[in-house]
């Protein structure tokens, strides 16, 4: 099982996951522009986990239902055409906070899905 970085990140790119990452499985991808996690080199490690500003890494077998479609879009296919990130970068402009993520949640779905942490284990 991989994680998965959903869109949680689509327009923040914030790479703090990417300092602890020893397999530097971490991918940024322009369409939507975020960062991905490539499947075929994640360890299952969860050190990404924690450190993601926005909560939007999930174990792939906890990704919410309204997330299902991001677990596609950590392809590996993708990877081949992406600039590998092995250390941390500066967020986008207008990277948006964890509370602006939540707010924009509630707005689409009418609820705040929950964080990783308190999905995982």
């Amino acid at each position: 099982m991989a994680y998965v970085v959903t869109d949680r990140c689509v327009g923040n790119r914030y790479t703090d996951c990417v300092a602890d990452c020893p397999v530097d499985c971490f991918y940024e991808i322009q369409e939507p522009h975020m960062l991905i996690i490539n499947p075929d080199e994640c360890i299952d490690c969860d050190a990404c986990v924690p450190l993601c500003p926005v909560n939007a890494i999930y174990p792939e077998s906890e990704v919410p239902d309204e997330h299902q479609e991001w677990i596609e879009k950590n392809d590996p296919a993708q990877c081949s055409d992406a600039n590998r990130i092995t250390e941390t970068v500066g967020s986008l402009e207008g990277a948006l906070t964890l509370d602006e993520v939540k707010t924009k949640e509630e707005e689409k779905y009418g609820f705040t899905l929950p964080d990783p942490s308190s999905a995982a284990h």
